[in-house]
């Protein structure tokens, strides 16, 4: 029986969808065996540097390709959100796991929501898009910029007198810390990172033995979704540091997908939605992309890079 080395980092969070992906591959019939490979990425051994600071290349991944490339690794386990659209060329993503909760969640001291957080209230976060979709919703807030893992940062409340912080629903609830959750976030106003609540598997693009094996475990679903939500942030030109949100949903052979970018304070904000046949995932990202660029997301985004370069 052959052996996949499968490359992670080394966090709860990644470990947890590590295990499942093995998981998942032994349950197979006639499955490989799977040994779990831990490697570290920019974003674990900087823990103090803005993620908007570090450059949008594979702050959590590119190492993690690099191990691919080098044959020590025959896949990596991602959070798709963190995933560049455009991959290390020789690699290819052969997989999507089924998607958790794509929203974001508040965490709060005493389980307030985000419209009852006093005025001037400390949130903290390490995103550029929660950071803007916070300050149109509660102009008021002093947002805190925030770093390190998922427990690290429900942490920081009581550690460093914040009054919230706002992490992703689905890495709270893969780690059984759901009970934290004080609001989930509309993702109609708080429309999700791409790629948000979805586990993707990167492999060798000249591996058909891996891929045949992780090809078994693909979901259609997220796939759909992430195929649209993807082609929308490639085609707005835009990294995934950047504030720019997007929602793919399936009803029967449809997509629809919501997309959203905004200035860094939030002052300035565009949404639009667009659909199509499952089959034309990609032309939905790039359609609705293009949508929002023509009507004035071109300087908006022009803004930000200015802002954080």
């Amino acid at each position: 029986m052959s052996t996949l080395r499968l490359g992670t980092r080394g966090s709860s969070l990644a470990l947890w969808q590590a295990d499942w992906m093995a998981t998942l591959l032994r349950s197979l019939a006639d499955g490989p065996e799977v040994e779990i490979v831990r490697v570290k990425t920019l974003g674990d051994t900087d823990r103090s540097t803005r993620l908007s600071e570090m450059g949008s290349t594979g702050v959590f991944t590119k190492a993690l390709e690099d191990a691919l490339l080098d044959g020590r690794v025959d896949l990596a386990v991602h959070s798709l959100k963190d995933v560049e659209t455009t991959l290390a060329p020789g690699t290819t993503l052969g997989a999507f796991l089924p998607r958790e909760d794509p929203r974001d969640a508040l965490v709060t001291a005493d389980g307030a929501t985000l419209l009852e957080l006093p005025d001037g209230a400390r949130v903290g976060t390490g995103s550029l898009r929660r950071t803007a979709w916070l300050l149109r919703a509660r102009p008021d807030l002093e947002v805190v910029p925030v770093r390190g893992n998922v427990p690290t940062r429900v942490g920081k409340i009581q550690g460093e007198g914040l009054d919230a912080v706002v992490l992703a629903a689905a890495g709270l609830k893969r780690l059984g810390m759901e009970e934290h959750i004080s609001e989930f976030l509309d993702p109609e106003r708080f429309v999700p990172a791409p790629g948000q609540g979805i586990v993707a598997v990167q492999i060798r693009a000249d591996d058909p033995a891996t891929q045949a094996h992780v090809g078994r475990v693909d979901d259609p679903v997220s796939r759909a979704a992430a195929e649209a939500e993807r082609a929308f942030l490639a085609h707005l030109g835009g990294g995934c540091l950047l504030p720019v949100g997007a929602h793919g949903t399936l009803d029967r052979e449809r997509v629809h997908l919501r997309g959203a970018l905004s200035s860094v304070e939030g002052a300035s904000w565009l949404q639009e939605e667009d659909g199509g046949a499952v089959g034309e995932a990609e032309s939905v990202g790039r359609r609705l992309a293009d949508r929002l660029l023509n009507n004035g997301g071109r300087a908006i985004l022009d803004g930000v890079r200015d802002r954080i370069q």
